[in-house]
């Protein structure tokens, strides 16, 4: 597998510098690959009581958690297709808590999130072997900033750094 080059400042709005940072000077393949044993450790080294319990009030239970990093997963990867391709049309933000409300991940097994989680990781590390390498450069515009596919891949592990930190200090 080919890994591709971090973003340039101006591939991406300053709202995913924080995400970034937490993945500056990874090697990416390396890292998704990491993400997906980091992740399955976490959650198998507690009890699925852990798993179903929020920290706090309106907060996300781990298992909420980890839908939202698939879901996320699922639409930056998406984002990242279309601009790669050349779509000129900008696509629509989303908003998180809908998106975790409506999935109703507490009903779904911890096993299956899991094996969600490492799926989605495969198909992107698959999809990311076809694409030219020119085609990540491609500016695109989502949720009412210009983007490249190049950011949107990274943004994806820099996301899961944060989630996971999250889940690691606070639960």
């Amino acid at each position: 597998m080919k890994t591709i080059n971090q973003p340039n400042k101006g591939d991406y709005s300053d709202f995913f510098s924080t995400y970034l940072n937490l993945v500056a000077g990874e090697n990416f393949e390396v890292l998704i690959l990491d993400q997906i044993k980091l992740i399955h450790e976490l959650f198998l080294s507690k009890d699925r009581k852990w798993a179903e319990t929020a920290y706090d009030e309106g907060k996300w239970t781990p298992k909420e958690v980890l839908g939202h990093i698939i879901d996320t997963e699922r639409i930056m990867t998406f984002r990242a297709l279309c601009f790669a391709r050349g779509e000129q049309s900008e696509l629509p933000g989303f908003d998180q808590d809908p998106y975790v409300f409506n999935a109703k991940f507490g009903s779904v097994s911890l096993v299956d999130l899991l094996e969600d989680f490492k799926v989605q990781r495969m198909a992107m590390l698959s999809m990311l072997k076809t694409l030219p390498e020119d085609s990540l450069d491609t500016m695109g515009k989502a949720s009412g900033n210009p983007i490249t596919p190049r950011a949107l891949f990274w943004i994806i592990p820099g996301h899961f750094m944060h989630h996971f930190t999250i889940l690691q200090t606070n639960y």
